[in-house]
């Protein structure tokens, strides 16, 4: 059973960041709240901040299920949320968020498992290391 744990860990927390990705390109607007207030001041808007996130969470989402440089992009995504919850503060939503981090980042220390690209890559060079010699 706990070999699986990392892979169900890594495929859920990757269907969590599409999910949200994908909240945050539907209705953009309704994300803007959770913005801190300097990026008012920015050159882009809000509601293209908002899009840009969307697509970067999609993306390493996407990633992460496929367990493709996992190490990297749960990093990428837990520094992230780890902003997000210093930015929205004490409360529901800085608990969820500041979770989610201990869960991206359980993820970055256990790095490549079965059943992700990671692995997958690292055996076939092995093999081709070992046809060569």
């Amino acid at each position: 059973m706990q070999k699986y744990s990392s892979i169900i860990l890594r495929i859920g927390m990757g269907l969590v960041m599409i999910w949200f990705g994908l909240q945050q390109g539907q209705s953009p607007e309704s994300w803007t709240k959770f913005l801190p207030s300097f990026t008012t001041s920015l050159p882009l808007s809000q509601i293209t901040l908002i899009y840009l996130n969307a697509w970067m969470e999609i993306c390493l989402g996407i990633l992460l299920i496929f367990g493709f440089y996992t190490r990297i992009v749960a990093f990428i995504l837990a520094v992230h949320l780890l902003g997000i919850t210093f930015s929205v503060g004490y409360g529901p939503t800085g608990a969820r968020d500041f979770g989610l981090t201990i869960a991206l980042f359980a993820i970055f220390l256990h790095g490549e498992s079965d059943w992700s690209l990671d692995n997958w890559f690292k055996a076939r060079e092995e093999t081709q290391v070992q046809s060569i010699s």
